[in-house]
């Protein structure tokens, strides 16, 4: 098992948009069967200074089966930050990484595809609007 502390973000507006959020973010997390949830602080949103946004964020801490889980854990969420607490050494063999990075490189095609796409409609939206 791998346990990470997780600190996950929200940043918007307004105030009470923020705080809904939050909770969404949470019930989401729960629902996920390949993390556990530990100990989680939910920290309201403040006003940032300057800004008409507000940011709020939920401190925790998630054990999963494998760097697998985790990767996908970061990807599906985009974590705001992640401090691997156990195990202090990661010990994979070739198989286990391979299938890490496989992972990983999976998860960047498809976002990429799904960039290329939007770029794609944005420039037909434009070309259309121009004619």
């Amino acid at each position: 098992m791998i346990k990470a502390k997780i600190i996950s973000e929200v940043l918007g507006s307004p105030q009470e948009h923020v705080d809904k959020t939050l909770q969404l973010l949470l019930e989401k997390l729960k629902e996920r069967s390949s993390l556990h949830i530990m100990n989680e602080t939910i920290f309201q949103a403040e006003k940032i200074e300057g800004k008409p946004f507000f940011s709020g964020f939920i401190e925790y801490e998630i054990s999963v089966e494998n760097l697998n889980e985790l990767s996908g854990f970061c990807f599906d969420f985009m974590p705001s930050s992640i401090e691997i607490l156990e195990p202090d050494k990661l010990n994979i063999n070739a198989v286990e990484a391979g299938e890490f990075f496989n992972e990983i490189m999976a998860r960047l095609h498809q976002n990429d595809m799904l960039l290329r796409n939007t770029v794609a409609q944005l420039n037909l939206l434009r070309k259309e609007k121009s004619t």
